[in-house]
């Protein structure tokens, strides 16, 4: 072999390697299901009444407004980035219609023992303007995440896809419920504050008392303890919602966010 030949393989070869690893590491991205379903548990996560309860509403919300909202639980992403993963499912699925591109693909990747979580919110071009990148980053930071850190995967997708379909339906819009999950953390942090001063108040007036040492501290925590609870609302849906009659070609744009737990 030529030396300017044999410079140029040692120059080539850890190309050819890398290119060789990476098609060997990286997997195919599922197959569109047969029979479709907009609830697909890959990582068989989801009890039998939890998958039918999703499926119900997402397919009522879908033959309601014919946006479509599908969930991917795959127990790996085969060497992809969760965006990239997401982006190229909801393409190669047809997520949404073909002429409003409304569909959403809800992508969870479950914590394993060597792995972060993974999650992204893939958002087809025609319900961008309803869910922008910063308010899917919300979502699953606020809904999503906390719930999967339990390991309580129904709750933080079905708060999730809640969360959508408000905002796809109006009810309010992107700007308000990132301003209000702000207001809320911000209100749960003062509220801390004012335990713990009165606490501290209280403890350091049971201090210099030597009568009813033991209630003043009780009385004055228990209200505050009271206040501040949180509780999660249903979708809103009842009755109808036939079977899910497939996707209809919908187009994604790269538009989304995602997070790790």
């Amino acid at each position: 072999m030529k030396p300017g030949i044999y410079i140029k393989f040692l120059f080539v070869l850890p190309i050819l390697l890398l290119l060789t690893k990476a098609g060997f590491t990286q997997g195919s991205i599922p197959e569109r299901p047969d029979p479709p379903h907009l609830v697909n548990d890959f990582a068989q996560l989801l009890s039998p009444d939890q998958l039918q309860e999703l499926e119900f509403k997402l397919v009522a919300f879908n033959d309601s407004t014919s946006v479509q909202i599908t969930v991917v639980i795959v127990p790996s992403l085969d060497g992809y980035e969760k965006a990239d993963y997401a982006q190229q499912l909801g393409q190669k699925w047809g997520v949404g219609g073909s002429k409003f591109d409304n569909g959403f693909v809800i992508l969870i990747k479950p914590k394993s023992a060597g792995e972060n979580g993974e999650a992204f919110i893939a958002t087809g071009y025609g319900v961008e303007k309803f869910v922008p990148d910063a308010t899917a980053s919300d979502i699953i930071n606020n809904e999503m995440i906390p719930d999967f850190k339990q390991n309580d995967y129904y709750g933080g997708i079905n708060a999730a896809s809640d969360v959508l379909m408000s905002l796809v339906k109006g009810e309010y819009k992107a700007d308000k419920y990132s301003k209000s999950k702000k207001q809320k953390s911000s209100s749960i942090f003062i509220l801390i504050i004012i335990i713990v001063v009165v606490f501290l108040f209280s403890r350091n007036n049971n201090n210099h008392r030597t009568i009813n040492r033991s209630g003043g501290a009780g009385m004055l925590f228990f209200p505050w303890m009271m206040g501040g609870g949180s509780g999660s609302s249903g979708s809103g849906f009842g009755g109808g919602g036939g079977g899910f009659g497939g996707f209809g070609g919908g187009s994604f744009g790269g538009g989304g966010a995602g997070g790790s737990w």
